[in-house]
C-alpha cells in the first residue's frame, strides 16, 4: 500500500492592533517554501530556517476591494483566501471525489489566524465553506444519471475531555460517548447527529447553527473557542452501479478541526505545580504532540506504540493521522516579536507533523456487501451478549469476582452500543435518500424562518448582542427585552431571559422600558451587573453600545434602535477586549500604554489577560464554597524566585528590575496565602473548570480528596513583604544605615528591617573615614569588600509570631541567602552578616552599585492552623465581601499598575541618595574644617614661618582630594612648618584674600 506523507502548510498573518500599539517587529520571512524566524532577543543570530510544503505570506501586500474581498496588490506575494483553497482545499475536495477520506485541521495560538484560514470572515470565506460551496458545484455539473450524491454533515466540540454536539441544543451530563468499532478498531462518537444536506446554502445554515450552540454553550460552560477544538464532519458518499451490476458506495469522510489555541498546551510556569501532571492546560493537544512525535519516529522505521487513546481528540483523529486518510495540515503564524516563543513552537510542531506517512485506500464497498455484514455483526453482537461476552472472563484468574462483574457489565455495554450504532445503519438503509433530506430541510427551513425573524427584529426593538473572546463568536448570540419589564437570571427563577452559569442569581437584572428611557437595575442583592465596566448598585439608564456583564463571564453590547446616538467617545469597533479593559480600568488598573516602557507593555498586557481568569475563579469558589480569593499582584522577579526555588535566579543586572505578574490565593478562614505564577494559576484554573463542569453534572465534588482538589495547597512561608536598598553609597565607599519599611504588593507598609551595608577589610573590619572617594571610577581595578548586616526587624501582624526569616540575592549569587527563622516573636533580632569580596571591580559592579539594589525579602512561617468557627459560619461570598471592604479601608489602590512598585522603589532610592548627600555634606564639611584649621594655623604662625608655597599646596591638597589622597592633618601641618622659603611683604594680604574666599 503505497504512503503519503503529510502536507503542511504555515501562514502568517498581519499585525493586529494589540501588536500595533505595542510597536511589534516583523519576525517572520518567506521565499518559496522557506519559512524563517528571527529571535528577537539575539538580532545578530542567524535566523532559523524550516521548510514546509507551502508558506502563506498574508502580513501585507493587499487590498481590501469594494465588496470586502482582499486581493493581492500587483506584485505581491500575498497569498488570498482563494489562493489556500486552490492549494489545499481543492486537493481535499479532489481526494473526496476519488473517494479517499480526507483530513485537514488547523493548528497555532491563540489569535494566530486558524479560525480566519479555515473558515473566514464576512466575504472572505475560509478553505472549510469554499470546499463546501465547490462540492455542491461540482456535484451540479454531473451529467451520469445512473450515479447519485449524498452528502451529511455534523459538527461536535471536544472541551475538557467532553464531547458535544453543536447541531444539538441538550447535550447529556458528561458529553456524549466515544465508542470503539470493534470491527474497524476505528472510534466514533455515539447518537453525534448526522444531519443529511443538499446544497451549500444548507451546510451555511447548519455552521451557524453550530456556532450558536457552541457560543451559548462557551458562556454557560465557561469555555472559550481557545480552549476547545471544533470538528467538522462531511462524509461524501457517491452511489452507482459498478461493472458487475451491483449498486456500489464510494465514501470519503472528510474531517475539518479547528484546533484550540496550541498556547495552552505548554503550562508554561507550572512547573512547580503539585498537579502538572493530571492537567496540562489542555490535554488533548499534549496528546496530539505525543502522537504527532510517535507517528514521525514511526516513519523513520523505529518500533513505537502510537498512543492515540490518551485523549478524546487523538481517538477521532486516528484515521486522520497514520491512518487511511489524505492528510492537510495549516500552521497558522504570529508575526510579531511579542510572540516569538509560541511561534517558533508551531513552526516546530509542524516540521514534526510533516513527516508522519499515511496509507490511504479507496473506500468503495457493494451496497448490498454493507448490508449483509452489517446483520452478520448484529447477529454474533447478540450471541455474544447472551453468552455473557466476546471473552470467557472466567479464565482471568487474577481478578476477584467483583472486578469480572464490573468488566461483564462494561463489556455489555459496549456490545449493547455498537448494536444500537448497527441498527441505527440499517434503519438508514431502509429510508429513501430523499425522505431523509426532506425532513432535515423541513428543520433547516425552520432555523432560516426564524433567524429572518430575528434580523426583523433587530432593526426595530432594543436588545442584547454578545461579546467572546473570540470575535467569530460575537454578535451571535441575540437577547430581546420582553415588554415594559424584563427580569433576567437563571433557570431556577424562571426568569424572562434565562442565563447560565456563574454567579448568575436567580433574579439577577431587571430592565425596564418607559416613556423611551431603558433602564437597568440589580434584581436582588449581591447579582454582580456591571455597565461600562464599573459595578452598577441602583438604577441605570442604559445608553445605545452600552457593554453589559452579567455575573462573570456573560458580556453583551446594549443595542437600541430606537435611539441609535452612542455616547460621544464610544469606539467604533466594541469587543471583548475592550469590555474588559474596562472592567480592569474602573478595578483601578491602567489601560492605555503611554509612556510605558516595552516591559511595562508586556505586564500590563499579562495583567489584562488574567484579570478575567480571576474574576472567574474567584466565581467558582464562592459557589462551591471554598473559602479561597484570588487577586492579581506584581511583585519583582527576584521575589519570585526567593518564593519558588524553581531557576537560578536573575542572570543578569537587568533582571533584578523586572516585575512578574503572580496570582495571590488566600484561605479566608485562616489568613493563610500562597503566590503562585501566571502559568501555575492558569494550570489551576484549567482543573478549577474541570471540577466546576463536575458539580454542574451532579458529581459530589466533596468526595475529592484534598492532594487533587486544586483549590488546596501545603502551607508554605508567606511573602509578607520586601525592602530596597540601592548601593549608591559603595560607588563612594561610603557606609549605608537605615531602617527601612517593609511593604506589600499593594504598598501597605507591614514592618520595619534595619540593614547596614558597609565597605569593609577582608577580615570584616570597617574602613577609616578617609576610604571616601569623590570619583567612583577610582575604585576600578582594586579589590573592593563590603559586608551586609541585617540588624532586627519589626512585623506588625500577630500571625506572623510562628517565625520570621529574612531572604536576599545580589547579581551573581546562584542562591539566596537567607537568615534564621525566628520564632515566639514580632521583633526578631538576627544579627545576621554577610562579607562580600571582589577581586576586581569592573564598571558592570559599579554600574550595579550605581542604579540597582538589594531586594531583601521578608516571610513568616504559615501552619495550617484550624479554623476560627466564627468565620466558619459565614459563607466564601460573605467573607470575600468582608476582606475587600477592609482592604478598601486601608488604602485606595494606586491608579496604575505599576505605581506601587514605583513609589516604593523611589521611595528607597530617595532615602539612599539622601544618606548619601549626608555623606558627601559631611565630608565636605570636614574638609573645610580642615582648611579653616589650616588657615588658622598658618595666620597663627611666626612671619618668617609663613611659606605661601607650603600653604598653598596644603590647601590644594585638601580641596582637591579625594579619601584615598587626603592627607593627613599631621602631614599637612608638617608641609606647613617645613615648607620653602617664603614670599614677599604682599602675600599675607593675598592669603587673607584667598581665606574669604575659601569660607
Amino acid at each position: 500500500m503505497p504512503e503519503d506523507s503529510v502536507k503542511v502548510a504555515v501562514r502568517v498573518r498581519p499585525f493586529n492592533q494589540r501588536e500595533k500599539d505595542r510597536h511589534s517587529k516583523l519576525i517572520i520571512g518567506m521565499q518559496g517554501n522557506m519559512t524563517t524566524i528571527k529571535n528577537p532577543d539575539a538580532p545578530g543570530e542567524e535566523p532559523k530556517k524550516f521548510s514546509f510544503d507551502y508558506s502563506y505570506w498574508s502580513h501585507d501586500g493587499y487590498i481590501t476591494r469594494e465588496d470586502g474581498i482582499m486581493e493581492a496588490k500587483p506584485g505581491n506575494q500575498y497569498a488570498t483566501q482563494r489562493k489556500v483553497f486552490e492549494d489545499l482545499g481543492q486537493g481535499v475536495l479532489d481526494n473526496a471525489f476519488e473517494g479517499y477520506n480526507c483530513s485537514l485541521f488547523a493548528y497555532g495560538q491563540t489569535g494566530s489566524g486558524k479560525s480566519y484560514s479555515m473558515v473566514g470572515y464576512g466575504p472572505n470565506k475560509g478553505i472549510v465553506p469554499i470546499t463546501c460551496d465547490e462540492l455542491f458545484k461540482t456535484i451540479s455539473e454531473n451529467k451520469d444519471t445512473n450515479k447519485r450524491f449524498e452528502i451529511t454533515f455534523s459538527m461536535l466540540e471536544i472541551y475538557n475531555e467532553q464531547v458535544r454536539d453543536l447541531l444539538a441544543k441538550d447535550n447529556p451530563k458528561g458529553g456524549l460517548q466515544v465508542r470503539q468499532n470493534p470491527k474497524l478498531g476505528m472510534f466514533y462518537v455515539q447518537d453525534l447527529k448526522k444531519v443529511p444536506v443538499g446544497s451549500y446554502a444548507e451546510i451555511e445554515m447548519r455552521m451557524e447553527q453550530g456556532t450558536s450552540n457552541r457560543t451559548v454553550a462557551s458562556t454557560n460552560m465557561n469555555a472559550t473557542s481557545s480552549r476547545a477544538h471544533t470538528v467538522v464532519t462531511i462524509v461524501f458518499d457517491q452511489i452507482f452501479i459498478n461493472e458487475n451490476g451491483e449498486e456500489t458506495k464510494k465514501s470519503s469522510t472528510m474531517n475539518l478541526v479547528d484546533l484550540a489555541g496550541s498556547e495552552r498546551a505548554d503550562s508554561t510556569g507550572a512547573t512547580g505545580d503539585r498537579l502538572k501532571e493530571g492537567a496540562n492546560i489542555n490535554r488533548s493537544l499534549s496528546a496530539l504532540g505525543n502522537v504527532i512525535s510517535a507517528l514521525a519516529d514511526a516513519s523513520e522505521k523505529k518500533k513505537v506504540v502510537v498512543p492515540y487513546r490518551e485523549s478524546i481528540l487523538t481517538k477521532l483523529l486516528q484515521n486522520a493521522l497514520g491512518g487511511n486518510s489524505k492528510t492537510v495540515m495549516i500552521a497558522a503564524l504570529s508575526p510579531a516579536d511579542i510572540n516569538y516563543d509560541e511561534t517558533l513552537s508551531t513552526l516546530r510542531y509542524a516540521d514534526r507533523a510533516k513527516k508522519i506517512k499515511n496509507q490511504a485506500v479507496i473506500n468503495e464497498n457493494p451496497m448490498d456487501k454493507m448490508i449483509r455484514e452489517l446483520k452478520e455483526e448484529n447477529d454474533r453482537l447478540k450471541k455474544a451478549l447472551e453468552s455473557g461476552g466476546s471473552v470467557n472472563i472466567e479464565q482471568k484468574g487474577s481478578m476477584s469476582p467483583e472486578e469480572i462483574e464490573l468488566l461483564r457489565k462494561d463489556m455489555e455495554e459496549k456490545i449493547r452500543a455498537q448494536l444500537l450504532a448497527n441498527q441505527h445503519l440499517l434503519n438508514e438503509t431502509e429510508r429513501t435518500w430523499d425522505e431523509k433530506l426532506s425532513a432535515a430541510r423541513n428543520e433547516t427551513d425552520a432555523i432560516a424562518k426564524e433567524e429572518n425573524r430575528e434580523i426583523a427584529r433587530k432593526n426595530k426593538e432594543p436588545h442584547l448582542m454578545n461579546l467572546n473572546e473570540d470575535p467569530m463568536l460575537s454578535g451571535v448570540v441575540c437577547l430581546f427585552l420582553n415588554g415594559a419589564t424584563t427580569v433576567i437570571g437563571c433557570k431556577s427563577g424562571n426568569p424572562d431571559i434565562v442565563l447560565n452559569g456563574l454567579s448568575i442569581q436567580k433574579k439577577h437584572a431587571v430592565i425596564s422600558q418607559e416613556k423611551g428611557s431603558i433602564t437597568l437595575k440589580p434584581g436582588s442583592d449581591g447579582a454582580k451587573t456591571r455597565v461600562n465596566g464599573s459595578l452598577i448598585t441602583g438604577l441605570r439608564t442604559l445608553e445605545h453600545m452600552d457593554r453589559i456583564i452579567f455575573g462573570s463571564n456573560h458580556v453583551y453590547v446594549f443595542v437600541n434602535p430606537l435611539n441609535p446616538k452612542a455616547p460621544e467617545g464610544t469606539p467604533q469597533d466594541i469587543n471583548w477586549e475592550f469590555a474588559q479593559k474596562e472592567v480592569a480600568k474602573a478595578k483601578g488598573y491602567s489601560t492605555g500604554t503611554s509612556g510605558l516602557s516595552k516591559e511595562q507593555q508586556v505586564v500590563q498586557e499579562q495583567i489584562l489577560e488574567i484579570l478575567p481568569m480571576v474574576s472567574e475563579v474567584n466565581a467558582i469558589s464562592e459557589e462551591l464554597n471554598k473559602y479561597r480569593s484570588f487577586e492579581v499582584v506584581l511583585i519583582s522577579a527576584v521575589a519570585v524566585l526567593a518564593s519558588s526555588n524553581t531557576e537560578a535566579g536573575p542572570q543578569t543586572i537587568e533582571d533584578y528590575d523586572k516585575l512578574r505578574v503572580m496570582v495571590k490565593m488566600k484561605n479566608m478562614l485562616n489568613g493563610n496565602t500562597w503566590l503562585w505564577e501566571s502559568g501555575k494559576f492558569m494550570n489551576r484554573k484549567f482543573l478549577i473548570q474541570e471540577m466546576y463542569q463536575k458539580y454542574q453534572d451532579g458529581e459530589n465534588i466533596a468526595l475529592i480528596p484534598k492532594e487533587k482538589d486544586p483549590f488546596w495547597e501545603p502551607t508554605e512561608d508567606a511573602l509578607i513583604g520586601t525592602a530596597n536598598v540601592f548601593l549608591q553609597s559603595l560607588s563612594y565607599a561610603l557606609e549605608f544605615d537605615d531602617e527601612l519599611p517593609i511593604t506589600d504588593h499593594q504598598g501597605h507598609e507591614e514592618g520595619k528591617l534595619k540593614v547596614t551595608i558597609i565597605p569593609c577589610t577582608q577580615n570584616g573590619q570597617s574602613l577609616d573615614e578617609n576610604s571616601f572617594v569623590e570619583d567612583p571610577t577610582e575604585l576600578l581595578g582594586k579589590h573592593f569588600c563590603f559586608k551586609i548586616i541585617i540588624k532586627a526587624a519589626e512585623v506588625y501582624k500577630s500571625r506572623y509570631n510562628l517565625g520570621i526569616k529574612v531572604k536576599y540575592k545580589l547579581w551573581g549569587d546562584k542562591e539566596f541567602t537567607e537568615t534564621q527563622m525566628m520564632k515566639g516573636t514580632l521583633t526578631p533580632q538576627f544579627n545576621h552578616s554577610r562579607i562580600v569580596s571582589i577581586d576586581n571591580l569592573t564598571s558592570e559592579h559599579l554600574e550595579f552599585f550605581e542604579n540597582h539594589s538589594i531586594t531583601f525579602l521578608m516571610y513568616g512561617k504559615q501552619e495550617d492552623s484550624p479554623t476560627d468557627p466564627k468565620l466558619a459560619k459565614l459563607t466564601t461570598k460573605e467573607l470575600r465581601e468582608m476582606d475587600q471592604t477592609e482592604s478598601s479601608t486601608q488604602a485606595v489602590r494606586k491608579k496604575s499598575i505599576f505605581q506601587s512598585d514605583t513609589h516604593a522603589s523611589e521611595g528607597a532610592h530617595l532615602k539612599t541618595d539622601l544618606v548619601l548627600l549626608q555623606r558627601k555634606y559631611e565630608r565636605l564639611a570636614q574638609k573645610e574644617k580642615r582648611m579653616m584649621q589650616l588657615c588658622d594655623e598658618w595666620g597663627q604662625a611666626p612671619k618668617e614661618h609663613q611659606q605661601f608655597d607650603a600653604f598653598y599646596r596644603a590647601v590644594s591638597a585638601v580641596a582637591y582630594s579625594s579619601g584615598t589622597r587626603l592627607k593627613t592633618r599631621a602631614l599637612l601641618v608638617n608641609q606647613l612648618t617645613n615648607g620653602v622659603k617664603g614670599h614677599k611683604d604682599g602675600n599675607e594680604t593675598t592669603s587673607g584674600s584667598f581665606t574669604c574666599n575659601i569660607t
